[in-house]
């Protein structure tokens, strides 16, 4: 007998994961009052080369490292799928970046780069899962994900984090079931260590921020710390690959379904 949405996925009271048991609040950027926000070496390595290639600070290459200008072979990850014209769409994502496009230091961010990244916005869940060869995804571990079912997240802004430092994030807050983290759920189906950090990268510094500068960001991040700017629902996953970490000549290899499990059902 086939099964209708409501039966293979029963309504339920939504709950998200918080900052309780997120990693953000210990990850975040410590802004020191003034102080200056300074490029930190993981960012002017894999990042600053790619948005302001000529800038004094770059680093090209690093022993034991395999970045050359930014790139390197390709990475293959699985991750969240993020609609940039339904998060373009939010008011309160509208408001935000308004803010930024005010700030002081709205000249440092790489703004150029935003529609080049558009089609591949994304919250990585397990990364690194291959170099150069994708990886084969096992047929149980498709299944599990296939009777996840659609999952509910929420996107709240600004991050800013203690890595990588000039790159700014949206947080994404994935829905609890069962009292567990449903992307924990995603990572256990491919073997892979649970982690409690899923940030959204979307914007780049070309520069240090003065004192000034980095006020008024910390400002920014902290009026925007508990306000959401986007809640929608996932249905699919992305296996990505990667030659850069700001994705810009990313492939999406397979996109594998969270909903696989209801079409199994119907005859």
């Amino acid at each position: 007998m086939k099964r209708d949405r409501d039966e293979a996925h029963p309504a339920r009271e939504l709950t998200f994961c918080d900052d309780a048991v997120l990693g953000y609040d210990r990850s975040r950027t410590a802004f020191e009052p003034g102080e200056p926000l300074l490029l930190d070496d993981a960012y002017r390595l894999a990042h600053l080369p790619l948005v302001a290639p000529r800038h004094p600070g770059v680093i090209a290459t690093l022993p034991g490292r395999f970045y050359d200008m930014g790139r390197h072979p390709s990475v293959f990850s699985l991750v969240l799928p993020i609609d940039d014209a339904a998060l373009r769409a939010s008011p309160a994502f509208i408001a935000m970046e308004a803010e930024l496009k005010a700030a002081p230091f709205a000249a440092k961010i790489a703004w150029d780069i935003l529609p080049k990244r558009a089609g591949r916005l994304h919250a990585t869940i397990c990364g690194s899962l291959g170099t150069d060869v994708s990886p084969s995804i096992d047929p149980a571990a498709r299944t599990v994900l296939g009777d996840i079912g659609p999952l509910t997240v929420e996107l709240r802004g600004l991050f800013s984090g203690n890595i990588n430092r000039g790159r700014l994030y949206l947080r994404a807050y994935p829905e609890r079931r069962r009292d567990q983290n449903v992307f924990h759920a995603i990572q256990s189906a491919l073997c892979r260590q649970q982690t409690d950090l899923y940030v959204v990268g979307l914007y780049n510094l070309t520069d240090d921020l003065s004192p000034a500068e980095a006020a008024a960001l910390a400002g920014i991040v902290e009026c925007w710390w508990h306000r959401p700017l986007l809640r929608f629902e996932a249905r699919d996953l992305w296996l990505l690959g990667a030659r850069d970490d700001l994705v810009l000549d990313a492939e999406i290899i397979e996109t594998l379904s969270l909903d696989a499990g209801r079409q199994r059902t119907s005859p």
